[in-house]
């Protein structure tokens, strides 16, 4: 039942972002909801279910949206394991830290991007990104984890309770 409603939350999560969320942008900016998703998961769940969720929403992007298979579901895999590590210290009920990590995770990923995507091809307009990429998307980012992540816990919370009454014969 978790892997049908996970899988089920990728995709919708995949199919929204990608049709309806970039109607709400500000400035040619939306946030990355499946890095949202990867992130919650990995502090929801741990690292092992994490780095499942980063590896299918990797590869959804890769699949329809890049040239080479691969690239994002590396980088989604890492960070559903990098924190998925801290899953166990810290309260799950705590909207602070989700709020912090769904931030380094997107500043990471705009890093990896800006390196990958600019520097290398010899654009490297640095406050452009910061100004017009980064900070645009931080709080954006911000303001969307609260709800999302409220959702994802809630869910969380009834396939867990679900799990826990299953096998009880009483």
């Amino acid at each position: 039942m978790r892997i049908i409603i996970t899988a089920l939350i990728v995709f919708v999560n995949f199919i929204l972002q990608t049709t309806i969320f970039p109607l709400f942008a500000i400035q040619g900016v939306f946030p990355n909801t499946s890095l949202l998703i990867v992130t919650s998961y990995a502090l929801l769940r741990g690292s092992k279910e994490g780095a499942l969720v980063g590896i299918g929403a990797g590869f959804l992007m890769d699949v329809f949206f890049n040239t080479y298979i691969g690239f994002y579901t590396v980088l989604y895999l890492a960070f559903g394991l990098l924190f998925g590590r801290s899953q166990r210290s810290f309260y799950r009920e705590n909207y602070i830290l989700p709020i912090i990590f769904c931030t380094i995770s997107t500043v990471i990923y705009q890093a990896v991007l800006y390196v990958t995507g600019f520097v290398f091809r010899g654009e490297g307009n640095i406050l452009y990104f910061l100004f017009s990429v980064l900070l645009p998307e931080l709080v954006y980012v911000a303001i969307v984890t609260v709800p999302l992540y409220r959702l994802l816990f809630g869910i969380n919370e009834w396939l867990e309770l679900k799990e826990k009454y299953k096998y009880r014969l009483f």
